[in-house]
């Protein structure tokens, strides 16, 4: 929990990751361009105290990510979003026992979100059921752009993705978080544009499309699809950091999505081990909207509430403590 200026602030960290990407699980050269990618955005986002060492972002571990989180970062509970990105990597890019193990030790402090890839047709389904009762998932995260045989890439409104989501339907999986952002080198730009959100989420109503990144660097695209699509939401990874890097272009982000979607669809993610939610959530609580982008209104302090916490601990019904919750709307 965060506390500042009489105010305390539950957190939930929507986004975060335990990885692998040390030399010996490098299948290809891929991986190494993968990881590279990462760096280069840690190192060029964060404050420069905020910089890992390369050996340490490589792989850092349950012990340290416990520590960043829960000790440092103020996170009250935390959702791994995995990535498999098995072409790369030979246990994958995400540690999926590492991570469900931490999971399983800490029941009250993280989710554990699977994957699936709708090209590996009957078999992945299986797999996705098998799964579901292995993790009790809640949500899965997709990578839309990930390499599977000669394919590089799938959409969410292939016939074979419906059947999985579905699935997920049937088997309660009801929170789809996408990758629908920036590009990370080797993988292609096209495979995460946003325009397959539309058609998956006004045929699957019932389902959440989390949005990772917000569709940057379509942040207008995504904008008219989430405010048409009441079951569209945004999630902050990657958009946050540059409240650090270039404020400017956070506050329009953040302006934007507060003007078409609303403060309840958006949801705090640090994108761990890309940045570390200590400095982020510090600089979100006392961050301000500056005077001469007059046409967005500042964030209230309720706003920032639900971002960082409240908004997304509503969608996995994680419990929130009385004295952090908001007071009921009036009824008239």
């Amino acid at each position: 929990m965060y506390r500042k200026d009489g105010e305390n602030y539950f957190i939930v960290d929507a986004h975060v990751a335990l990885w692998d990407a040390r030399p010996d699980n490098q299948r290809n050269i891929h991986g190494k361009q993968f990881i590279d990618c990462f760096y280069d955005y840690h190192r060029n986002l964060s404050p420069e105290s905020e910089v890992w060492p390369y050996e340490e972002f490589l792989y850092y571990g349950g012990e340290r990510l416990m520590k960043d989180l829960f000790v440092d970062g103020y996170v009250d509970h935390a959702i791994f979003q995995p990535a498999r990105l098995g072409a790369f990597y030979g246990t994958g890019f995400g540690q999926t026992e590492e991570a469900f193990a931490l999971t399983r030790k800490h029941p009250g402090k993280l989710t554990y979100n699977h994957c699936f890839d709708p090209r590996l047709e009957e078999a992945g389904l299986k797999q996705l059921r098998e799964d579901a009762a292995r993790f009790g998932l809640k949500g899965v995260k997709l990578y839309t752009a990930e390499w599977q045989g000669d394919s590089r890439g799938y959409k969410l409104d292939d016939p074979w993705t419906y059947r999985y989501l579905e699935a997920c339907r049937e088997l309660g999986i009801r929170n789809i978080h996408i990758h629908k952002g920036p590009t990370i080198r080797p993988l292609d730009r096209d495979a995460f544009d946003v325009a397959d959100v539309d058609k998956a989420a006004t045929d699957f109503t019932d389902l959440n499309f989390v949005v990772e990144h917000c569709g940057l660097p379509r942040l207008e695209d995504f904008c008219w699809i989430a405010t048409q699509e009441p079951n569209v939401h945004a999630g902050l990874a990657v958009a946050i950091p540059f409240i650090h890097s270039r404020p400017r272009y956070f506050a329009q982000i953040i302006g934007e999505l507060i003007y078409w979607l609303g403060e309840d669809r958006i949801q705090f993610s640090s994108d761990y081990a890309l940045w570390t939610p200590k400095w982020l959530v510090e600089r979100f609580v006392d961050f301000r909207i500056p005077a001469d982008m007059d046409e967005y209104p500042q964030l209230t302090v309720a706003q920032k509430k639900k971002i960082l916490g409240l908004n997304a601990a509503a969608m996995y019904g994680i419990d929130v403590p009385a004295e952090v919750r908001l007071p009921a709307p009036a009824v008239v």
